[in-house]
């Protein structure tokens, strides 16, 4: 007798055997059928991949992604019917990898692809506008708490993934230096990745857990730059609340 899970395993893994007894509705053997229903479903999860990592696809090559995507649906199949979530833990995947391993930064460029995708999706929500935080004293300031837009996202990793994206997606100068932070925003319907300047992650971070506005600022590192920070959250219609106790 044929079980669910062996059919499903059969589906993702070619070196399988078609499940014996198999048949169509008319009593006849439907192993060439399966066989069509097996490729076409391995072929929709790898194009499905490969849309949701472009940057990925450009960096390694088509053909050389979709090997690595058979073996990761293999390893992962799907656990939901909804496609826009399926591949969040492929940047992990990427690093067990061996054919990888000269490209250390790798899974960490696949993050902003992951939450380029998690931003789009994400919720819409209200942005205060810059007059409000203009129109608050300081010791209101100081004590404020903000609040996120659902669509915000903040990558950090110790390789330029900011300027590899970028590179990889838009063109331009090549990649230079070392560790990079990235904020990806949704100012209206399409994501953007952007680099911080120094500094910036660990305010943002500091924020995002909560803490009140003067005491996330005041530990910043040298070299920190509020306003640029500030004139970024708002142009791109981060901020969604400002909370005072």
């Amino acid at each position: 007798m044929i079980t669910q899970t062996t059919f499903h395993e059969g589906l993702l893994d070619p070196t399988q055997p078609i499940p014996d007894g198999l048949t169509d509705g008319q009593n006849r053997p439907a192993g060439r059928r399966y066989g069509v229903y097996r490729n076409n479903v391995t072929v929709s999860l790898r194009d499905a991949l490969a849309e949701g990592f472009p940057s990925i696809v450009r960096l390694i090559g088509r053909d050389n992604f979709d090997h690595i995507a058979r073996a990761y649906l293999r390893q992962t199949p799907p656990t939901s019917p909804l496609m826009m979530h399926y591949g969040a833990d492929l940047p992990a995947f990427l690093k067990s990898v061996e054919q990888l391993a000269h490209l250390p930064y790798l899974s960490d460029v696949a993050q902003i692809d992951v939450a380029m995708r998690q931003s789009y999706h994400a919720a819409d929500s209200e942005a205060v506008d810059a007059t409000a935080l203009q129109a608050l004293d300081e010791e209101t300031l100081l004590q404020t708490r903000f609040e996120f837009a659902p669509s915000m996202r903040l990558l950090r990793s110790q390789w330029p993934i900011g300027a590899i994206w970028h590179y990889t997606m838009r063109g331009g100068d090549k990649p230079t230096g070392t560790d990079q932070d990235v904020l990806i925003l949704r100012a209206e319907f399409d994501p953007e990745p952007h680099v911080l300047g120094p500094g910036a992650a660990d305010v943002l971070s500091a924020l995002q857990n909560g803490t009140p506005f003067g005491q996330a600022v005041g530990s910043a590192a040298e070299g920190f730059d509020l306003g640029a920070l500030l004139g970024l959250l708002l142009t791109q219609n981060a901020i969604s609340a400002l909370l005072h106790d």
